[in-house]
C-alpha cells in the first residue's frame, strides 16, 4: 500500500534554528529512512517544501478562477513537506513515526483509483 505522511510545523522553527539544530533534524530524517527500510517501508518520494508565502492558492468555482498568492488559510503551522511511502501496512510506518523530529504529522493511505 502506499501511504503519504505530511509533515506540518511552524515555519519560525526552521528558520530560527541554528546549524547544530538543522544537523539534529537531517539525523532524524536519516534514522527514519534506516527504521522505513527494516520496517519493509520503501520512500517512492521525499520533498521538503519551499515556504508557504511562494505558494499560489488556484480556485474553480463554475466558470470563475482565481489565482492568489499565498497560502489559502492562515494557520500556525504550514506543510513543509512529505514522504510518499510503499509499504506492507500502515502499522509499518506508524511504528517508524517516533524517529522523526518534532512535526505534526498526517499520515494517510493513497486511495486505490
Amino acid at each position: 500500500m502506499r501511504v503519504l505522511v505530511l509533515l506540518y510545523q511552524d515555519e519560525r522553527v526552521w528558520a530560527e534554528a541554528d546549524e547544530a539544530e538543522r544537523a539534529r533534524y537531517y539525523a532524524q530524517h536519516a534514522a527514519f529512512d534506516v527504521a522505513l527500510r527494516e520496517a519493509g517501508v520503501t520512500v517512492v518520494a521525499a520533498e521538503a517544501l519551499a515556504g508557504v508565502r511562494s505558494a499560489v492558492t488556484f480556485r474553480r468555482r463554475g466558470e470563475d478562477e482565481t489565482l492568489v498568492d499565498g497560502p489559502f488559510a492562515e494557520t500556525a503551522e504550514q506543510l513543509g513537506g512529505f514522504y510518499l511511502l510503499d509499504a506492507p501496512d500502515l502499522a509499518a510506518v506508524t511504528g517508524t513515526l517516533g524517529t522523526l523530529p518534532e512535526y505534526t504529522l498526517e499520515v494517510r493511505p493513497v486511495a486505490e483509483v
